[in-house]
């Protein structure tokens, strides 16, 4: 070995110290030939003449990688090592990064760090090897863009994708997989909500095919959650098109020192690679658009206020009148809303911020909103709900895997007694999903009433059995005794 008369007794009468490391456990586990050569150390410090009880192997750094910042054990207790002066040699297979005073031995041969030429030519080699690397992973990224603009790319794909035998994208062949997504999307469109594919989806398995692990390549089946449904509906894959870089890396540092690498997603125009119609897809690139836009609408934490379920007439558009922070609604056990200031949860409150029942503002605002309507202008507006009722039912087509689309509200006596969205009109109970036809719905129980449309298209739309006036603002009739369904206003 090169520098071997470097080696003294002095050295000898000292440890001699095996340090063995690799940067992740996928290396461990595939580059088991690094791994026995590194334990071979060992035995090359025995015949370098160190006996064999002063020989000690530090492997407890193996799989974890250094570049983060994080925190290795076994390098810690070679520096300790090393510093008390019981360490002769350092042994190791890349060994630049060890600036110490002891003598460093790696395949190549000896080097004494107290020797200015044996230091520089450490530092050429770790400077050498640091630059080797940046230029192989810059080959690698290149050759991976290059791949990925060709859209010939493999990458995992999401449940109901596949690759065939030739290596194209093409839909899961198996019929439950088809019939469950197809269901995801079907449900999302009568809906409109995440939690709403969740509500249709109770009781009925979701698929989900591992990629890594001990489960690798298999299909498993479980129970659809909020997170998965978001993951499906945001994924560009399922409208047939084919992107790479869509997430990015972003590191954040700790006050510790730690180094945290987390995901963040890009916007769409900063993909840097975007193909559509690269495969067959469950749904066309402007319903992915659709459905994308639609989300944002629901974002009530991004500033959104979209319509939601419940009686509470005005959920998402009340604010404290003492800080001015958005009220939030609450519904009590007996189903009983009331608007409370968000600013309770951070305890930031002023000593007038409060909570109030949802009947004492929804009557006064209700009253005023009677006050200045005339029945012109509620016939009229009446009018053109039913004529965008009617235009979004002739032109929604119920999908093939919907062999029971959901209904919109009906009006009159015949109206249904099913639970329902009172501002969209859709009920998990009135979806059946084609993946299996057999089953019984099973959708859940709605702890609020709808808002039905009245007949006669003349009294105001909208109130409650609860809050609804003694008699009809627009014709004076009676009010009809009070029900779960129906306002009892001006009965046909």
């Amino acid at each position: 070995m090169n520098g071997e008369h470097k080696i003294t007794g002095s050295h000898r009468e000292r440890a001699a110290i095996c340090y063995l490391r690799q940067s992740s456990m996928a290396q461990v586990r595939q580059h088991t030939e690094s791994t026995k050569s590194q334990y071979a150390l060992a035995d090359k410090a025995a015949a370098l003449g160190w006996a064999r009880g002063d020989i000690e192997v530090i492997d407890t750094d193996l799989g974890i990688s250094g570049k983060w910042g994080v925190a290795r054990e076994g390098f810690t207790e070679l520096v300790t090592r090393v510093c008390s002066g019981d360490v002769g040699a350092i042994f190791g297979i890349e060994i630049t990064r060890l600036a110490t005073g002891t003598l460093l031995i790696d395949p190549d041969g000896v080097y004494d760090p107290a020797d200015v030429n044996d230091r520089v030519l450490l530092g050429f080699k770790g400077t050498m090897g640091e630059m080797e690397l940046h230029v192989m992973a810059q080959r690698l990224h290149a050759n991976k863009r290059a791949a990925a603009e060709r859209g010939e790319l493999r990458t995992p794909l999401p449940v109901g994708l596949v690759h065939d035998d030739a290596g194209d994208v093409v839909i899961d062949p198996d019929a439950e997989v088809q019939a469950a997504v197809r269901d995801v999307f079907a449900a999302f469109a009568a809906c409109g909500s995440a939690y709403g594919v969740v509500a249709a989806f109770s009781g009925r398995r979701f698929p989900l095919r591992a990629y890594g692990g001990a489960w690798a390549g298999q299909l498993r089946w479980g129970r659809l959650t909020h997170a998965r449904v978001i993951g499906v509906l945001k994924n560009p894959c399922y409208a047939g098109a084919y992107v790479h870089g869509r997430y990015t890396s972003h590191r954040t540092v700790e006050p510790g020192g730690t180094v945290r690498t987390g995901l963040v997603e890009r916007p769409r125009a900063e993909w840097p690679v975007l193909i559509k119609d690269h495969h067959e897809g469950y749904i066309t690139w402007a319903d992915y658009l659709a459905s994308e836009a639609k989300l944002a609408a629901n974002r009530t934490n991004a500033g959104a206020r979209p319509p939601r379920e419940g009686c509470a007439l005005c959920q998402g558009i009340s604010v404290c009148g003492s800080c001015g922070k958005p009220m939030r609604t609450n519904y009590h056990t007996d189903q009983r809303p009331s608007y409370e200031c968000s600013s309770r949860a951070d305890r930031l409150t002023t000593p007038t911020c409060r909570s109030v029942a949802a009947a004492t503002v929804d009557d006064t605002v209700a009253r005023v909103l009677l006050d200045a309507l005339t029945p012109g202008q509620v016939a009229l507006a009446l009018s053109a709900a039913d004529e965008v009722t009617g235009a979004t039912s002739a032109s929604a087509a119920p999908p093939s895997s919907l062999p029971n689309a959901p209904v919109t509200t009906q009006t009159g006596p015949s109206a249904p007694s099913t639970p329902a969205s009172r501002r969209t009109g859709w009920s998990p109970a009135a979806w059946k999903p084609a993946g299996r036809p057999g089953s019984p719905p099973s959708p859940r129980p709605s702890r609020r009433w709808t808002r039905p449309v009245n007949p006669c298209h003349r009294c105001p739309a909208g109130l409650t059995w609860r809050n609804s006036p003694p008699t009809c603002p627009a014709c004076g009739t009676p009010r009809q005794p009070a029900t779960r369904t129906a306002s009892g206003c001006c009965a046909p």
